[in-house]
């Protein structure tokens, strides 16, 4: 039985994939939340969330260089603290997908069934049975279709940073210079530093999805020379496109204009266009809308699939799930992925009290134990690397330092959460699953059946 994943993807593949994965509906709906609580100082929340960001991804990307992996942060957890943490922080990781593919597939299908007059559960089936075929495919076909769909969010980024401009400077027919006027109303910190605080955790984990990238890496050409190229270039795009965007909407809106969206004609995206006279604003808002959460829930069941082969072939799944066909596709693992999917989908039509809610709690705070996974698993790594003669050129800045200080920060968006009920009902969501994937991962790896597979697969993990 092969269990090797095919490498077709190229560096152009892996930068619009995370690129892809990190601009949903996060930006054009939520990005009003952290305005309406911080102002214009909502600037210095998505700069801390962005360093913080920066700095996990390149303790990964040296990890990746020196020891490609598709259960990147899964695998270097395993090789710094054993068995039961490779298991905990994959299982955890594949849990996030799924509830987030369930949220991307059902917010896009409501939108489209909308247009149609159709039940939602109509166009939720044909989107998730066309990426069940588009995932089928060879690794380099499934890069290329989604580096065109994911295209289509970063024109519409870039079209909406051009047109902002134009009406900040007054350039359009019919505007004039707008300045500082709607920044000088305000304050650049009408809310204070709680304001700030407030935001960040609205922020926070915006810039996830970036680390679909280095799940990819192991279907690359040159996993070193990708996942350092695709890596830099996706995280100063990122930083470009939410702060450029959330900056133009400062300074163009009113602050008792912008709050949070329900849905595209409460998006602060959809102000701007309608400032701009741009007819049907609503509507091309909504058609964005559902472009990314498509784009992102395709890029789900790709990592989600690849996470669950890995876990297989380390031992910590069936093992019929490690299997790929002749083209390298872990079909299974596809398969798996889509059904859990949809049953995560008809879970929330379902919606049994407080099981959703506290599900998707638990979804939101798993990038921060992610977060301090891949920390803590490079300090452990970092000096084996140097140690073995494995570390490549892609390297941590500081590696002494930075490490802690992304701990330190990620801690304090803890603390963050502990000072409000929702916060606090999240961590003790997070808490929960974790314990329980903990639990079952210290059973599982201390049974004869993992051990006897761990004792013949030698150095797992590597594929």
């Amino acid at each position: 039985m092969s269990t090797s994943l095919a490498r077709g993807l190229k560096t152009r593949h892996l930068t619009m994939m995370g690129l892809g994965s990190a601009i949903g509906a996060g930006l054009f709906l939520g990005t009003g939340v952290g305005i309406a609580a911080a102002g214009p100082a909502v600037l210095l929340a998505y700069i801390i969330a962005g360093a913080i960001t920066v700095l996990v991804m390149q303790m990964l990307a040296e990890m990746v260089a020196a020891r490609p992996s598709s259960g990147t942060f899964s695998t270097y957890a395993e090789q710094a603290f054993g068995p039961w943490a490779g298991f905990t922080i994959g299982w955890l990781y594949w849990f996030m997908m799924i509830m987030i593919m369930a949220v991307e597939i059902t917010g896009a299908s409501a939108i489209i069934a909308a247009w149609f007059g159709v039940s939602p559960w109509i166009p939720a089936l044909i989107a998730m049975a066309a990426f069940t075929a588009i995932n089928f495919t060879a690794v380099k076909n499934y890069g290329e279709f989604e580096f065109w769909f994911a295209l289509i969010k970063v024109v519409v980024i870039a079209a909406f940073l051009v047109l902002g401009a134009l009406l900040w400077l007054g350039a359009l027919p019919g505007t004039g210079f707008v300045g500082l006027t709607n920044v000088a109303d305000v304050g650049f910190m009408p809310n204070g530093w709680g304001g700030v605080a407030t935001a960040l955790l609205a922020v926070a984990f915006a810039f996830g999805g970036i680390e679909l990238v280095t799940i990819a890496a192991a279907e690359s050409d040159d996993p070193e020379v990708a996942v350092h190229s695709a890596i830099r270039t996706i995280i100063w795009r990122i930083s470009f496109f939410y702060i450029g965007s959330v900056l133009l909407i400062v300074l163009l809106l009113p602050f008792d204009q912008i709050g949070g969206a329900s849905d595209a004609s409460e998006s602060p995206f959809t102000a701007v266009l309608r400032m701009a006279n741009i007819p049907g604003a609503v509507g091309i808002m909504e058609a964005v809308i559902a472009v990314a959460l498509l784009s992102a829930c395709n890029t789900q069941i790709y990592g989600s699939s690849r996470f669950l082969h890995n876990l297989a072939v380390r031992g910590d799944a069936p093992a019929a799930f490690a299997a790929t066909d002749a083209r390298g596709v872990p079909v299974r693992s596809v398969v798996v992925s889509v059904l859990f999917g949809l049953a995560a989908v008809g879970l929330q039509y379902w919606n049994p009290p407080g099981l959703l809610a506290f599900l998707l709690n638990a979804v939101g705070g798993c990038l921060v134990v992610i977060w301090f996974a891949i920390a803590f698993s490079f300090l452990r790594i970092h000096p084996q690397l140097e140690a073995d003669g494995d570390i490549t050129e892609v390297r941590m800045w500081a590696p002494g330092v930075l490490p802690w200080a992304t701990i330190a920060l990620a801690g304090g968006i803890v603390a963050l959460m502990l000072t409000n009920p929702d916060g606090r009902f999240q961590v003790l969501a997070v808490a929960v699953v974790v314990g329980v994937i903990a639990l079952c991962g210290a059973a599982w790896t201390r049974t004869e059946t993992f051990q006897s597979n761990h004792k013949q697969q030698g150095v797992r993990g590597d594929e």
